[in-house]
């Protein structure tokens, strides 16, 4: 099923989409009185959870139309940094290191993590904030990211699967100037407005695991990446595995997976992000995630 935030009647709530996916259903329908999906993730029941999926799959009665609904991102203020993957496809990792972003010299022996603080999530047709005055080297990384559905500490890879919520887009949108002079990932990725997310989560039962998506990015119409999530350098069970390892991943956390090559650093002449340009992610089984650069 697919489940979003978003804001009706100056209100933002929680919903459950419905039929062929044109409506809502608020998940107060159904006497769940959870005010973010945030607490939803952390609290419902499977009881619960099975009776969303009921509406969801049944023919819709009552609801709110999806095109009179204000799209909110479906997670707005994550409770802690989204954990991101630098490098996880070895096709970036080759573009990356010609664009001098690291001296690599072949695919990393282990995964690397860097954290983007996220203040405000920008949602499907929200606009990607540009930041003239610091950075004039905007860039896309369409991204699949996990949300982990309950705490998950000393979990192994063959139980990785079990801890999953759900995915969602992700468009981890970088300032390449900043993340340069900076030498590391965290300021030129931490921007307000820099995390778009959407349109939703799609639930972990809807997705094979571990996923094999094609995901895309285009901007302005043309196509820029063109990949699948099957080409991950580091598995979701490894990343999920590792992490708790050594962390308490909690319930809600947001792990975005990593980006293919395609991103307009790399490009000949590099293709950097300017007010006016629309930029679309697409991965397969979840939806699109479209957005306007301000």
């Amino acid at each position: 099923m697919k489940l979003l935030t978003y804001q009706y009647s100056g209100k933002e709530a929680v919903g459950v989409l419905a039929g062929a996916g044109d409506v809502v259903l608020p998940i107060t329908a159904f006497g769940l009185k959870y005010d973010s999906m945030n607490e939803l993730i952390r609290c419902a029941t499977e009881e619960e959870f099975a009776k969303l999926r009921t509406a969801a799959s049944a023919p819709p009665v009552g609801g709110i139309p999806y095109e009179a609904v204000v799209k909110t991102a479906p997670i707005p203020e994550p409770q802690q940094d989204v954990i991101c993957l630098g490098y996880n496809y070895l096709d970036h990792v080759s573009e990356s290191a010609a664009i001098q972003e690291a001296a690599l010299s072949g695919a990393p022996e282990h995964p690397i993590y860097f954290s983007k603080r996220v203040n405000r999530a920008v949602a499907d047709g929200g606009q990607i904030q540009s930041h003239p005055a610091l950075d004039e080297q905007l860039d896309y990384e369409a991204e699949l990211a996990i949300i982990i559905g309950r705490d998950a500490k000393n979990v192994s890879k063959e139980q990785a699967a079990d801890y999953i919520f759900g995915y969602t887009i992700l468009n981890d949108i970088s300032a390449r100037t900043l993340q340069m002079r900076h030498k590391q990932f965290y300021f030129g990725k931490s921007l307000d407005g820099s995390t778009l997310m959407g349109p939703w989560i799609v639930t972990a039962d809807e997705v094979d695991f571990p996923p094999k998506l094609a995901l895309q990015s285009f901007v302005n119409g043309a196509l820029r990446q063109n990949s699948n999530t099957e080409y991950m350098l580091f598995s979701i069970a490894h990343i999920i595995a590792e992490l708790s390892a050594g962390m308490t991943l909690k319930a809600g956390t947001i792990i975005a997976t990593g980006t293919p090559a395609g991103v307009g650093a790399a490009l000949d002449p590099p293709q950097f992000l300017k007010a006016g340009d629309a930029v679309e992610c697409v991965i397969e089984g979840i939806g699109r995630l479209r957005n306007t650069v301000k």
